[in-house]
């Protein structure tokens, strides 16, 4: 019967989508209130806003692995709320698709809604959909809990959902259940109409909003603006009319076409021996002003390529340079830029090259090359070039500086966009401004860095949030700080970085460390260039800094310190347990997980656990959220290091607070390291 609905001669098998997924009212890969078993693309990042009468849902979705969809909702309805007062609602959504489509077989997911909220949006379904045509698409499910509420089958009983922020687990596929359907036809390459038989009866809208379920169909229309946005109109329940606008961001699409910056310049072949004796010879490096003006020439041509030579041991047959790569996003590329500089410049005896990233004023690395494997595989795959270099550790002893580096120093400007911690009972807030930043490098290792705001729009100011957490306040006032957002201090500290054994890398930072607490930290790394494994200790004696972040302290002081494990899993995804004492005197663990993209994007998710007791901490129970970084260079389509890189979290308690100091050590020398230049490594040739 599914080939009757085919063009003459094409099966079931054969048909294949021209449709991309959509998202619905939930965030998450849906029709309109229902859901559906597709997928994002892998690391796509999506925001959406649906509204209708008494309803408004912001919505946060996140591609965190090629099956897996993490969805985070502000929402606020009408009438929902204790006392008639407006539900303000945060909640956590996770979709998983358990079998992607492929021939007959349908794409399967399940899924969870609200898994830690208060149990409004609470739902589990079991879902398929299935590509009846290019243009057309069926999707059937059960649900459970909000969707197991209209044409209910099975019996049992629901246990209530959590209203403090934990899991909600005893509740999951409990109770009755309900079916539900649905169909998405593509009407030309814009525009996609939508119908739904819902499964949800809309219960408590009906009872306490003035909501009126006539029907349980549901209708909608999509029109793709671009690839990345969208606007969509659907008609709910037979009496709502509401609309939605999706902004989604797929790593592997992006916005400006790769390739805008300048072409790196290519391997120079050395000439044969007979056109060169003398160099082939290597009699010129008994010149001594031979090697000055081979390391004027490489540190020109890298200050061209956006990088500096820090310094350079040359002999007759090998190069040894110290580099700082301050453009690339990716280590590899920033290498393989250098490598055809240095084959440029060298004189034809030198065989053997050794580029040495340098990170924090510390040579963290030691990428080596033939140089005639540069010349041979120029125009050959990156893994080649891989497969015949030698990745170690930094040698020790001398290098000749580059003249004049010292002190260095940058200033930039950016734009800067900050939300309001998703607490319950506040409205979503937000201040957008720009931040000036500076950093002076007296040394190689010791640097003096800053930041200022200044805010240029925004309503943060007017957050009426005052905390009443029993414990101190170390992390929970923090909407006194956010209203303080024209010309404030967010850090200055001085920092020294050093290389104290072999593996091992050491910071000291004094200041004020970020905007709420100043102080000194220290921090030491075990790192081996190989190891997937990296172990660190880190110690903290701050202060409280004044709400309006200028050069003021309050009393409270305090210490705290971790001692912490990485672990390289690989395919771009690393795990930290850091154990310790956090900014409230509390003792506990914080778990993250963070996936990086081979383009530089990356998600990843934390919680926290400590003695603190749940009442104390309040609502949301403990410590977590999600992190986000997307490097500038996606968007723009030109090399940059700079990132969008919010942290989002649900609820913002002072269990589980650490001191947020720029520059911790494992983000700063990973990259240069084994693990880190193979994720990227093929931009080497780029």
């Amino acid at each position: 019967m599914l080939a009757a609905g085919l063009p003459l001669g094409q099966s079931a098998a054969q048909a294949e989508a021209t449709m991309g997924w959509s998202l619905g009212a939930y965030g998450a890969p849906g029709l309109l209130d229902m859901p559906t078993a597709e997928a994002l693309s892998d690391g796509t990042v999506a925001a959406s806003v649906a509204a209708r009468a008494d309803q408004v849902r912001g919505n946060f979705a996140f591609q965190i692995a090629p099956r897996m969809t993490a969805v985070l909702r502000f929402s606020r309805e009408k009438d929902l709320g204790p006392g008639g007062a407006a539900l303000k609602d945060r909640s956590l959504d996770l979709h998983y698709q358990i079998l992607s489509e492929a021939g007959m077989r349908p794409a399967v997911a399940v899924g969870l809604r609200d898994i830690m909220g208060n149990g409004q949006q609470s739902a589990e379904y079991l879902v398929a959909t299935k590509t009846l045509r290019p243009d057309l698409r069926a999707t059937a499910g059960i649900g459970w809990g909000r969707l197991g509420s209209q044409g209910s089958f099975g019996g049992g009983t629901r246990p209530a959902g959590s209203l403090d922020g934990r899991l909600n687990g005893d509740a999951w596929f409990r109770g009755p259940m309900a079916a539900f359907a649905g169909l998405a036809w593509q009407a030309n390459d814009k525009l996609t109409l939508k119908a739904e038989i819902s499964s949800d009866a809309y219960a408590t809208e009906t009872a306490l909003a003035g909501f009126y379920r006539k029907s349980s169909l549901n209708f909608g229309a999509e029109y793709k603006i671009n690839p990345m946005a969208s606007v969509a109109a659907y008609y709910l329940a037979g009496s709502e009319v509401g609309v939605q606008f999706t902004i989604a961001l797929d790593p592997h699409q992006p916005p400006a076409p790769s390739g805008l910056e300048t072409a790196p310049l290519p391997v120079r072949p050395r000439p044969a021996p007979g056109a060169d004796p003398e160099g082939w010879s290597g009699a010129w490096s008994a010149d001594p002003t031979a090697e000055p003006a081979i390391r004027a020439s490489v540190a020109q041509a890298l200050a061209k390529d956006g990088q500096v030579l820090d310094g350079m041991r040359l002999s007759a047959t090998a190069v040894d340079v110290r580099v700082r790569n301050e453009t690339y996003g990716a280590q590899s590329q920033a290498i393989g830029h250098t490598a055809r500089i240095l084959t440029r410049a060298l004189p034809p005896s030198v065989e053997t090259i050794t580029i040495t990233p340098v990170a924090g004023g510390m040579p963290t690395s030691a990428v080596t090359f033939r140089r005639a494997d540069l010349e041979r595989l120029e125009n050959t795959q990156a893994g080649e070039i891989l497969a015949a270099a030698q990745i170690g550790e930094a040698a020790p002893g001398a290098f000749t500086p580059t003249e004049g580096l010292y002190p260095r120093y940058q200033v930039g400007v950016k734009p800067y966009l900050e939300f309001s911690s998703f607490d319950p009972g506040q409205d979503l807030h937000a201040d957008a401004g720009l931040e000036l930043s500076g950093r002076l490098e007296f040394l190689p290792g010791l640097v003096l860095s800053g930041a200022l705001h200044q805010k240029v729009a925004g309503n943060l100011d007017e957050q009426t949030r005052v905390s009443t957490s029993p414990v101190q306040h170390v992390r929970s006032d923090l909407a006194e700080y956010q209203k303080h957002g024209d010309a404030t201090l967010q850090r200055l500290q001085l920092a020294w970085y050093a290389r104290p054994g072999e593996n091992l890398y050491s910071r000291v930072s004094l200041g004020y460390l970020e905007r709420m607490y100043g102080g000194v930290s220290g921090e030491i790394l075990w790192k081996p260039v190989d190891s997937r494994l990296a172990l660190g200790a880190e110690l903290d004696l701050v202060k409280q800094r004044d709400f309006d972040q200028r050069l003021g302290l309050q009393n409270y002081e305090t210490v705290s310190g971790h001692l912490s494990a990485y672990y390289d899993f690989g395919s771009g995804v690393t795990g930290q347990l850091d154990v310790g004492r956090y900014l409230a005197r509390d003792w506990g663990a914080t778990v993250s997980i963070d996936r990086k993209l081979a383009n530089g994007w990356s998600v990843g998710a934390f919680a926290t656990l400590t003695d603190m007791s749940s009442a104390d901490f309040g609502t949301g129970s403990f410590d977590k959220g999600v992190r986000l970084r997307i490097p500038l260079s996606w968007a723009l389509g030109q090399p940059t290091q700079m990132t969008f890189a919010p942290t989002i979290r649900p609820y913002t308690g002072d269990g589980g607070a650490r001191v947020d100091v720029e520059g911790r050590l494992y983000e700063t020398v990973t990259e240069t390291h084994m693990g880190g230049l193979y994720e990227d490594w093929g931009r080497f040739w780029r």
